[in-house]
């Protein structure tokens, strides 16, 4: 297995400047929303798909299918970029190309999966006025120009109905694709060339599903046949001058299993590559992204040669590469793992370059390919959530991508595009990784964090792993900081189950203590635990039954240990007045549940306002207090101080002493520092002997997020 240790690569390319990679970072993020007219309803789910850039690299414009429309976006100051707004285009745009002024769109009119149809527009982008509208004769999906901006090509999918018999095929009608000829910069509907692809491949050849196309400087359309797993090559006369299978793949050393754990010690055999995206590399040779969606997806990516030879196939490798830096998406690992949708090339700095873009994992991984048959990992890059396209913009050192997901209608995040910006500087993401574990580490929603001796730190993992609840140790003494060992915690030699971590301490004799939020509906209790080194559970001491009065399932959000005193915050109001919640003290000598103090929560401008962690140094107790919103809404993210001689807990059921707090840091700048959107869950806080705070930020196992995982100091708290 050939396993690329990402940081010996950029070791190796700081070491030697004349072999020194472009290192891409994420500049700016454009919310989708932001495209909306004053006055619209901005609620409404928006989303960004497929990417295009203007001739001259200044404007962007991605498809919104849900809201019908195309969005364009100013980057002439690509760290800032400014929403231009939309333009409807009368059905469900999939694809647009900017030729000078105007962009062409296939526009995707279906009534229905058996009667097809679509048609390709021809939008100035001045006046927005559709000047030509060209039936197509089917249900459009990819768009590609050529090099010179003399014709279009369209795949034609024709879709199959996934809940139609057992969702394969056949199911007519057949797709093809069409050749369009664009003449003093229109298109030509008269001369629109359509391209027969039937009786190409093994797999249901009688209907073919084109999917994606792209065309290379001698005019050759290629273009993948998705669920036929096959890939087909037109001649600049738009006669098929070759095809072959995109053939299959064994894995190994990969999770299969959506079970709540990361176990990377499956495997599967024969797997159809079946993929999306494909770019021409150079005149030889092409590359796909292997999505996978019928039967197969290989988690992988591929170059072939013009003849269907693989020259490199990715393995496992990109999978693994994904897992290290925490974006492995558990609940795919019975389908289709990290699926890679799309591929883009790009030469920066003469160095051409491969970026994978991964839907579920939410991440791009970032290939120099200057020997095609072995391409070195260089970067792996945060992306919003599910990327669905990308484009590169070398001629003004960019990249630009697109994230489909629009979580807006439940809290979350919304659609974005994401620019990156190429330069000779320090990666700043990821700040977290496994990479170099043997075996490979598996890890996210990191949720509580301890300080252990200089540059160590530990952090658990919440209830996304209940499977297999965990204990990371990471050396922040390298950057990125390293995730270096992983314990799980065991009940009687098995893993426990029942359990959601959210805070960790040290037991000063080489244990733990850990605190479990609990969920009484799920059958998690609400508890503390004592553990050892190796992660076996001494003892289990349940929240005694005058705290569980008025319980939620939002309870113990961090452990700090003072002596033999162990302080827990809890989460939200638990039979306490609105906008206050307890810190609730055990004494672990005596084994007593000592009572708690009253914590007065800041007033949360929407959502909710709680507590995530508690740290103890020299003489104060430090909490983190958050609301529950994400991005442009998120609003309290901060750091406050208690004087810990105040924190004298009385009985539960008594009148509580309220405590006085004093703010000691908004996180919200922090959050901004890789130029995504601000995270909701700023989960972990830890303080060093010497005084220092670090953060650490639970990605939620990746799924409904962007698996962004922040690990970072903030200086001196005191």
């Amino acid at each position: 297995m050939n396993r690329i240790a990402l940081t010996s690569v950029l070791a190796l390319a700081t070491a030697m400047p004349a072999l020194a990679e472009t290192t891409f970072n994420r500049i700016a993020a454009f919310a989708t929303p932001d495209n909306m007219a004053e006055g619209e309803d901005r609620s409404r789910e928006t989303s960004a798909e497929i990417i295009s850039v203007s001739e001259d690299g200044n404007t962007l414009v991605y498809s919104d299918s849900p809201l019908g429309v195309l969005g364009f976006v100013d980057i002439t100051d690509p760290a800032a970029p400014r929403p231009l707004g939309n333009v409807a285009m009368d059905g469900e745009p999939t694809t647009a190309v900017i030729i000078g002024e105007r962009a062409f769109v296939g526009v995707d009119t279906s009534a229905s999966f058996a009667e097809p149809s679509g048609a390709l527009r021809m939008l100035d982008m001045r006046t927005e006025e559709v000047l030509e509208s060209c039936d197509l004769g089917g249900q459009p999906d990819s768009v590609a120009k050529a090099k010179d901006g003399s014709f279009l090509a369209v795949a034609i999918e024709n879709q199959r109905d996934e809940d139609a018999g057992d969702g394969g095929l056949p199911q007519m009608p057949a797709g093809f694709v069409v050749k369009l000829p664009v003449v003093d910069g229109a298109v030509d509907c008269g001369a629109m060339q359509r391209i027969d692809v039937t009786g190409l491949a093994e797999i249901a050849p009688e209907d073919p599903e084109p999917e994606f196309v792209d065309v290379n400087a001698a005019g050759e359309i290629v273009v993948t046949l998705q669920e036929n797993n096959h890939i087909v090559i037109i001649g600049a006369d738009g006669r098929v001058v070759s095809h072959f299978s995109a053939g299959t793949v064994d894995l190994e050393g990969i999770d299969t299993e959506d079970d709540g754990a990361l176990s990377f010690t499956g495997s599967a055999e024969a797997l159809p590559r079946e993929p999306d995206g494909v770019k021409w590399l150079d005149a030889d040779h092409v590359v796909t992204a292997n999505e996978g969606d019928w039967k197969g997806g290989s988690r992988g990516w591929t170059i072939f040669d013009r003849t269907g030879a693989v020259v490199y196939d990715s393995g496992a490798e990109f999978e693994h590469a994904v897992a290290a830096v925490g974006h492995y998406p558990d609940s795919r690992s019975d389908a289709k793992g990290s699926e890679p949708e799309s591929i883009e090339v790009g030469t920066f700095g003469g160095t051409p370059y491969v970026f994978v873009v991964a839907e579920r994992a939410s991440v791009i991984g970032v290939y120099d390919v200057t020997d095609p048959a072995a391409p070195v990992l260089t970067q792996m890059l945060p992306s919003g959530i599910s990327p669905e396209g990308l484009v590169a913009i070398p001629q003004r050192n960019l990249l630009a991508s697109a994230n489909e997901a629009d979580l807006g209608e439940d809290g979350g995040a919304r659609a974005h595009v994401m620019l990156f910006e190429g330069g000779d500087g320090p990666a700043a993401y990821p700040m977290l990784t496994s990479e170099g574990s043997d075996p490979l580490i598996g890890w996210g929603a990191l949720s509580g964090l301890v300080a252990d001796g200089e540059g160590m730190f530990h952090a658990v993992s919440d209830s996304v792993y209940g499977r297999q609840p965990a204990i990371f140790a990471i050396d922040a003494r390298e950057t990125p900081a390293r995730i270096t060992r992983k314990v799980v915690v065991t009940r009687d030699g098995a893993a426990a189950e029942n359990l959601d971590l959210e805070g960790i301490a040290l037991d000063g004799e080489g244990g733990y203590w850990l605190a479990s939020e609990g969920n009484t509906e799920n059958g998690i209790p609400h508890e503390i635990l004592h553990v050892d080194a190796e992660g076996a559970i001494l003892a289990e001491v349940p929240a005694p039954d005058a705290l569980l009065e008025g319980e939620t399932r939002y309870g113990f959000e961090g452990i700090a240990r003072d002596g033999d005193v162990l302080w827990m915050a809890v989460q939200r109001e638990w039979n306490d007045a609105k906008g206050f919640v307890k810190l609730v003290a055990y004494d672990s000598a005596a084994g007593e549940w000592l009572g708690a103090v009253s914590y007065p929560l800041e007033t949360a401008e929407a959502g909710w306002m709680g507590l995530s962690e508690i740290a103890i140094h020299d003489g104060s107790a430090y909490v983190l207090e958050r609301d529950n919103q994400i991005g442009a809404a998120a609003k309290v993210k901060k750091i406050f101080r208690v004087a810990l001689a105040d924190m004298v807990p009385a009985p539960f059921g008594s009148d509580l002493p309220v405590m006085q707090k004093e703010e000691v840091r908004d996180l919200i700048p922090d959050l901004h520092r890789t130029h995504g959107y601000v995270v909701d869950k700023v989960e972990g806080f830890a303080i060093t002997e010497d005084g220092e705070g670090w953060i650490v930020t639970d990605n939620d196992g990746v799924d409904d997020s962007s698996g962004e995982t922040l690990f970072f100091g903030i200086g001196r708290v005191d």
